[in-house]
């Protein structure tokens, strides 16, 4: 089966790096060869310490050394290599999970580092063992092929630094990286130094000319963070709160500067990044066109001003009983209070209905992920004969007895519409601008005031840390967009319950439906933290009402701690042994998430 699976995904590799479009090559003007060699050298030391793996069994006491060593050539080669095949290196690097080939309708069995950290840490059988890492080893050896095609320059060098920035904080601290061994504070460090080398390798000489003070703070930013986390080396105990704050961040803001300082690349506006935001925690750090359909992308203001007005307008329903706002009130943090939201009779649906801050920032729409746009999310509300039952094609007169309507449809698209997609794109294009980046958290992570509390720190490092909640819910955006490609929203079975007695599980199949493939049943999106103060009762069924039945839950193992039937749950835990304390550090945590600011329409 596995060999199968090996020819399946070589072959399904080839054909994709066949299919992808070039880029566009660019006249370097520094000269990066030696830091391509860098990233070169260290994927081939990855290839040649898989070679010493499979001279041992995994038991073997050496295996771990190895391991440990495999993963920080990786690592170092991981900016680059990620990079040109964004895909392949998360898989690569990815969650030890098996996955659904949608085309071919197969399971394809996890592979990849983590999935070796597996066996090795914890067992495995050595005929599969082997196979994990003959396929891991042809991935990384195609990589190694690819990126001796393509010469590092200062557009791939600077992209590349700025995802491998962001894994520090989304990936490596917070354990996502290496679930089992907790290696990923140590390779936290060992990224930062490789970013000093490069540096060093390319593009240090043009920064020392034009600033040399910039240049030694830049480098004396991440000796201190290097520092840190040396002398900080516990997983449990690593305080992420302190290096984020006071040791990445400068290095970030630094990185900018450098930027800028050398003149040699001014960043891009099509990519998920705002390459001059100072850190990953500013109101402007992603650039939401990346996450906008393409049909949408053209964000004017007057058509954002229409789209606030249609928000409300429950003339857009046939039953002219509901409007967007009737199940995302602003005053409720954009969801309504409500166990299940209701349809156009009064009567209760499915499912709880999600706040819409942040919403932009995913991949996957609804509860079971079904809409990959926030357009099409919105298509589907209209078409919905138990909401707005008003179709997508047609488009109703009403809403014109409220005479404004006819200047501002003339002003955005020239006439009067004759169907609703005019009008989706315009909800569309307001909801995209509810974000919230300004709660306590963003401002004290910031360093703009200094109000936490110890328990509000002890809540966010067991976030990032011990509770694993980071794993999930990934920083900074605290969804399950994956960093730091945001291509993919990721879904999860964790086995909830039907009511908070936790008596027997909720028989909702979620995102089954799609391909009726059990690997799938009970799996839905992960969403946003942030303000879930706001937004109770909490899951896709709203069973728990209060955030600490929440943490209980996870505390006890989800629903298979409970004792439920969840073959295929995702939770990268059994159980995570929090005391009362922690249970409550993690709330009060949560709550600084919550954006004032943006309770109000």
């Amino acid at each position: 089966m596995l060999k199968y699976v090996l020819n399946i995904f070589f072959f399904c590799f080839l054909i994709s790096c066949k299919q992808e479009p070039k880029e566009k090559e660019m006249e370097t003007l520094v000269d990066f060869s030696l830091a391509h060699e860098y990233y070169l050298k260290n994927v081939t030391h990855a290839v040649e310490e898989i070679d010493s793996l499979m001279l041992y069994k995994s038991s073997d006491s050496v295996s771990k050394k190895i391991f440990k060593n495999l993963r920080l050539s990786f690592k170092k080669a991981e900016p680059y290599i990620s990079y040109l095949k964004p895909s392949v290196g998360h898989r690569i690097n990815g969650p030890a999970l098996p996955i659904l080939a949608e085309d071919t309708g197969k399971i394809l069995m996890p592979y990849g580092l983590q999935k070796i950290e597996e066996s090795i840490f914890e067992g495995e059988g050595e005929k599969v063992y082997q196979e994990e890492l003959r396929i891991t080893k042809g991935l990384l050896q195609n990589l190694q092929k690819y990126i001796v095609k393509r010469p590092l320059n200062e557009q791939r060098f600077f992209i590349a630094t700025h995802e491998q920035l962001l894994r520090v904080v989304s990936h490596g601290i917070s354990g996502f990286d290496t679930p089992v061994s907790h290696f990923g504070i140590n390779e936290s460090a060992v990224s930062l130094n490789s970013l000093k080398e490069v540096y060093k390798l390319s593009i240090q000489s043009v920064v020392f000319t034009k600033n040399k003070e910039l240049d030694v703070d830049f480098i004396n930013t991440i000796d201190k963070a290097v520092a840190y986390i040396r002398n900080n080396p516990d997983f449990d105990t690593f305080d992420r709160y302190t290096f984020i704050r006071d040791y990445f961040n400068p290095i970030t803001r630094n990185w900018v500067a450098v930027r800028k300082e050398t003149g040699i690349w001014e960043g891009a506006d099509n990519k998920v990044f705002n390459f001059d935001a100072p850190t990953f925690f500013e109101t402007n750090t992603f650039n939401v066109n990346h996450f906008l359909p393409v049909v949408n992308k053209k964000q004017l203001k007057d058509q954002i001003a229409l789209g606030k007005k249609l928000y409300k307008d429950k003339n857009l329903s046939l039953s002219k009983k509901m409007a967007c706002i009737t199940c995302h009130d602003p005053n409720k943090g954009y969801a309504d209070g409500l166990k299940q939201n209701l349809d156009n009779s009064g009567n209760p649906l499915q499912r709880n209905s999600p706040t819409l801050l942040n919403a932009i920032y995913q991949k996957a729409f609804f509860w079971d992920g079904r809409s990959p746009t926030l357009d099409d999310q919105i298509s589907a509300v209209f078409s919905n004969t138990l909401e707005f039952d008003s179709k997508v094609h047609s488009f109703s007169t009403e809403i014109l007895k409220d005479s404004s309507y006819v200047k501002i449809f003339k002003d955005v698209y020239g006439k009067i519409p004759t169907k609703n997609i005019e009008i989706i794109r315009a909800i569309s294009s307001y909801v995209a601008t509810l974000q919230s980046f300004n709660s306590k958290f963003d401002r004290n992570i910031r360093a703009e005031i200094d109000t936490y509390t110890q328990e509000e720190k002890d809540g966010m490092n067991l976030f990032m840390g011990k509770a694993l909640c980071a794993t999930c819910h990934f920083m900074p955006l605290t969804n399950g967009t994956v960093p730091p490609f945001f291509d993919e929203t990721e879904k999860e079975v964790i086995g909830v319950a039907k009511t908070s007695n936790n008596k027997e599980i909720d028989t909702d199949t979620g995102f089954y439906f799609m391909y009726e493939e059990p690997l799938h049943k009970g799996m839905f999106k992960t969403p946003t933290v942030r303000n879930v103060a706001l937004t109770a009762p909490y899951m896709h069924n709203g069973a728990y009402n209060t955030l600490e039945q929440v943490i209980d839950f996870y505390n006890k193992g989800g629903g298979g701690g409970l004792g439920f039937d969840v073959p295929h749950q995702t939770l990268p835990f059994d159980e995570l042994s929090l005391t009362v304390k922690e249970q409550e550090s993690l709330v009060a945590f949560m709550k600084t998430l919550t954006d004032a600011s943006v309770a109000t329409y």
